[in-house]
Order: C-alpha cells, then sequence, then structure tokens
C-alpha cells in the first residue's frame, strides 16, 4: 500500500508574518560623534560645524548613516540634528541610533505599511521562532493592524500554533 505524504501547511490559505521580512539588509556606515569631539568629550560648537562643512559627504553616497555616540559624552541634540540635515541634503539616508534601534524602526515601519487588503478574512500566523521576538510591542503593533480584518490570528509555526484571535 502506498501513501501520498500532503503538505496540509503549503497548501493552507495561512499568511505567516515573519518580523525579520521587514528587516531590509543594507551597508550602514557609522558616524560617531564622539570623533567630532575635543578630546572626544567635549562639543565646541564652531569646531563642529567647520567639521560638518569640510567633512567630504559624497563618500557616504547608496549607504545608510547611523549617527550615534559610543562614549558617555553629553552631547545636544542639535548636533545630531545638524548631521542628519546635512546628510538629507546629499540625499544620504540616515538615522540617529545604532543598528539595533534602525532595524526595529524598519520593523515598525513596514507594520505599519502593511497592505491590509492582503489580510482580509485571512487566517494570519504570527511568526514565533524569530530572532526578534524580544521587542514585545512588534506583536501589540501587528494585533492592532490586522485584528480588525483577520480572519484568525495565531502564535507559532504552522504545525503548532497557540490561537490569539478568532473573529466570530
Amino acid at each position: 500500500m502506498e501513501y501520498k505524504i500532503i503538505n496540509r501547511v503549503s497548501k493552507s490559505k495561512i499568511t505567516t508574518i515573519d518580523f525579520n521580512d521587514f528587516i531590509i539588509q543594507t551597508n550602514f556606515e557609522i558616524i560617531d560623534l564622539k570623533d567630532w569631539l575635543k578630546d572626544e568629550i567635549i562639543l565646541i560648537e564652531a569646531e563642529f560645524r567647520q567639521k560638518i562643512k569640510d567633512y567630504n559627504w559624497s563618500d557616504l553616497k547608496n549607504k545608510t548613516v547611523l549617527i550615534q555616540c559610543s562614549n558617555d559624552a553629553i552631547i545636544p541634540h542639535w548636533a545630531y540634528l545638524l548631521i542628519s540635515s546635512k546628510l538629507t541634503e546629499f540625499g544620504i539616508r540616515n538615522f540617529i541610533g545604532n543598528e539595533n534601534e534602525f532595524k526595529n524602526y524598519q520593523i515598525i515601519d513596514g507594520i505599519k505599511s502593511l497592505d491590509e487588503k492582503l489580510f482580509i478574512d485571512k487566517p494570519i500566523i504570527i511568526k514565533g521562532c524569530s530572532d526578534i521576538s524580544d521587542n514585545n510591542y512588534f506583536y501589540s503593533l501587528i494585533i492592532e493592524k490586522l485584528q480588525p480584518i483577520a480572519k484568525s490570528i495565531m502564535f507559532g509555526e504552522a504545525c503548532s500554533a497557540v490561537p490569539v484571535y478568532k473573529r466570530k
């Protein structure tokens, strides 16, 4: 007797959401403000503005620039804004924060940008085995976005999902 194995998961209408799918891999360049400070600790406005003026911004074309400070220097917010403004002037994508914060931003942006039409009346699984799962606010954002339109929402994997919501 011959048995045919059927993959019912692949044939189902379940839509899986994996937060990793929202992260766009990119070439990062880091501007560390400590390198722009006197003795890596003191911001002198005139010198700082001159360094911004003299910097070769075109070297950063086609990169995502993360603006951060790796030491405990107290940096006024306007200093970050000046660099962000100059990068924007040159058409360079930039983000104030570290790589992990940028990835979190991408996930939040990805959730907010989801095309709701793709999820209307569909069963949805929010992937549980993800290396991004340490930020619970992603879960609340995705639930707020999809619960009003989804048929059902589960957490985990298709083979072992925990029911979260089912429309009545």
